[in-house]
């Protein structure tokens, strides 16, 4: 009987009418296991990815696979998104088997969840045969497969351990980090590393935070130079903006097409603030779409942010988004169409074959197939007015040709620390926007409009996180058309939203949110600290797993210990109160080791570690008008690496920067302190720059 019918998880509802008798994670499927004596199938993906779905339609559709499966197994289907934490453990244990991992990943684990053999996606053929093998040495060679788990469980247990070396993180180690990322940057294409390449969105935070602090120029053009090429390359939707998740080769071209609500919120950060800095046109349109992507593509009214867009389209890789010159002439005419070509590289030849869920030989490739993914082969930002309208224009038609066309899935889940990532940043987009668009600015209206749209998306979420995922002063992972699911959350979805409330508490003066923040830092401090200084990923009344998770590397999201230290940065800042600052400091000291050697895993701790190392900057602006103040946009324009601000009316409630903080002369006043330090209170523009910069 296949029990994934009430799930809340799209990934597993995806399942539910498989032959094979799945079993949601639970003790009484592991129980099932021990009554029938046979070993654990455990199948871990996510409902984007697009091997999940191929193995899916290859062998879990199948008749004689299921029939295979449930013979010799119990079978076990895990989101990876709603269970994080069952996710690293055997994710952890198949890194370690293999020496590297991914999704789908699929385990072979005892009765009582111990690991013996792990893998990821398996052709038909070969997960017959390794079913068959499994089964037989289960049968066989029982104290050979029992060894081998107990082996696994003791490298889980050593990658997974707290405790190891500890050290500040100084302002050298930061520049050495710097410098590691600055040798391994590929000055060709931009970014890290080779293919498949993944959008470097914590370590160019990272990077713009080093160059505010040091003015360093290379830190800055590594920024730049990554940011042009990955919005100029297929890895950006250059029709309704948004990010792929990354790109199958090393120059941006080809995407892998799900699209991730927690990607999207980094890098809408990174082009947030490089457009804050530098005043960069492509930037700020990157921004603008990022943002408009995530409140009109991922947010649902009266609820949070859904996680993804699928990678498939009607069970192929792609369909919605690739081109034919043919099909451009079709869209916009004869001209127009030819123009479009050159200008989004639409060539005869094409970049991209799609592939079917249904394939077996491989994933899409330039395959030369005649079809080609958008890209921006010319800069249209600073071009000649007439060719941005005419390039304005062409998107659209594009776009409305587009939407005619069979759409991507949604996974509608809402996932609280990736909610959490993007409401702090579409709070920073919004802040930016109100400071750095003129009313005369050919956008004007345009940016107008997505900033009101933003700001209402994130108020909708954090409601939503606030009222539906908080139970009883705890926080729930995942939530669906508008009902809480059981697993408990994880420290990152403490320190996300503990972070985003913090955000907000800055963006509406609004006590409640800081007390919010304060409540689920409190939650962390309590359940899911380490003894070294450091954090667990479970909270200590938690399922037991075989291992306690407490990976400290940031990987795609910020690692759970960096997003709560940035969390506790933030709210020491706000509420005035030490304790938080020194708690965040020790848990950074448990990261420094691995920032010296490891920078493109850290990239969110170094982040944080800039921010603590500038103060941060605590800018409190006391005015009857928050909105328009002169001393409030100044604050935001100028802020240094992880700064608070905050304006509202002298001693307003709920705001602690605001306490005993008067008017000066009668005239709007702001105060700036650093670490607890406090200088004058200044009332003009000028004064505040100089004390900021």
């Amino acid at each position: 009987m296949n029990r994934l019918a009430q799930a809340t998880s799209p990934y597993l509802l995806q399942h539910a009418d498989n032959p094979v008798d799945w079993w949601p994670w639970c003790d009484e499927a592991f129980a099932e296991a021990r009554r029938r004596d046979v070993p654990v199938l455990i199948s871990v993906g996510y409902s984007a990815c697009h091997w999940c779905h191929v193995m899916a339609h290859e062998s879990f559709e199948d008749e004689t696979v299921g029939a295979l499966v449930n013979a010799g197994f119990v079978a076990i289907k895990v989101d990876r998104e709603e269970r994080p934490d069952v996710d690293a453990v055997y994710m952890t244990a198949t890194q370690a088997m293999t020496g590297q991992g991914g999704w789908p990943m699929t385990v072979f684990a005892t009765p009582d969840g111990t690991p013996f053999f792990c893998g990821t996606y398996f052709p038909k053929p070969n997960f017959v045969r390794l079913l068959e093998s499994v089964g037989t040495a289960w049968r066989e060679q029982r104290e050979a497969v029992l060894r081998q788990g107990a082996a696994v469980v003791e490298a889980i247990g050593g990658a997974q351990a707290v405790g190891g070396p500890t050290a500040p993180l100084t302002a050298e180690l930061l520049d050495v980090a710097a410098d590691q990322l600055a040798r391994e940057y590929d000055e060709t294409n931009g970014g890290f590393g080779g293919a498949p390449k993944f959008p470097p969105h914590m370590n160019l935070l990272f990077l713009l935070r080093h160059h505010r602090r040091t003015g360093s120029a290379q830190s800055l053009e590594i920024v730049r130079h990554t940011a042009e090429a990955m919005a100029r390359g297929g890895l950006y939707d250059q029709l309704a903006g948004g990010f792929a998740r990354y790109s199958v080769d090393a120059h941006w071209t080809v995407p892998h097409f799900e699209k991730m609500l927690y990607d999207n919120a980094l890098l809408l950060r990174v082009y947030t603030h490089l457009w804050r800095l530098t005043g960069d046109r492509l930037a700020r349109r990157v921004a603008r779409d990022t943002a408009r992507f995530l409140a009109d593509e991922l947010h649902r009214p009266g609820d949070g942010f859904a996680s993804a867009l699928d990678a498939d389209t009607d069970g192929v890789e792609g369909l919605t988004y690739a081109w034919t010159p043919a099909q451009l002439v079709e869209a916009l005419g004869e001209e127009d169409g030819r123009w479009a070509a050159d200008l989004f590289d639409v060539t005869e030849e094409g970049t991209f074959e799609p592939r079917s869920a249904a394939a077996q030989d491989g994933a899409a490739d330039a395959a030369g197939s005649g079809t080609s993914v958008l890209r921006l082969a010319r800069d249209v930002d600073d071009a000649d007015p007439a060719i941005r309208d005419r390039w304005r224009s062409v998107v659209g038609r594009l776009l409305a040709a587009r939407d005619t066309r069979p759409q991507p899935a949604r996974d509608d889940k809402v996932v609280a620390a990736w909610n959490g990532l993007a409401i702090t940043a579409l709070v920073e987009f919004v802040q930016v926007a109100a400071i750095r668009v003129a009313p005369d600015d050919e956008d004007a209206n345009l940016m107008d409009g997505v900033a009101i749209v933003a700001d209402g998306a994130l108020r909708d979420a954090a409601e939503h996180l606030a009222g539906v995922h908080l139970v009883d002063g705890r926080l729930r992972r995942a939530s669906r058309d508008k009902t809480v699911g059981e697993p408990a959350g994880v420290l990152e979805d403490y320190g996300c939203v503990a972070e985003a409330f913090c955000a907000l508490h800055q963006l509406t003066g609004e006590g409640r949110w800081l007390e919010l923040a304060g409540g689920l830092l409190d939650v962390a401090l309590a359940r899911f600290a380490a003894p070294d200084g450091g954090f667990y990923d479970t909270a200590d009344d938690a399922e037991r797993l075989v291992a306690r998770p407490a990976d400290p590397t940031d990987n795609a999201t910020p690692s759970g210990r960096s997003a709560i230290v940035a969390a506790l940065t933030a709210y020491a800042a706000l509420s005035g109160e030490t304790r938080y600052r020194e708690v965040a400091e020790a848990a950074l000291s448990t990261v420094a080791p691995i920032v010296g050697r490891h920078a493109r895993f850290t990239g969110y701790a170094a982040a944080t570690g800039e921010a603590l190392l500038s103060g941060p900057y605590e800018i409190a602006v006391v005015t009857d008008d928050p909105a328009g103040d002169p001393l409030v946009a100044a604050a935001h324009r100028h802020a240094p690496p992880g700064a608070v601000v905050v304006a509202g009316r002298p001693d307003q409630p709920g705001v602690p920067l605001l306490a005993d903080r008067p008017l000066v002369d009668g005239r709007p006043t702001a105060y700036v302190c650093r670490g607890f330090v406090c200088q004058r209170p200044v009332t003009s523009v000028d004064d505040l720059i100089a004390q900021l910069t």
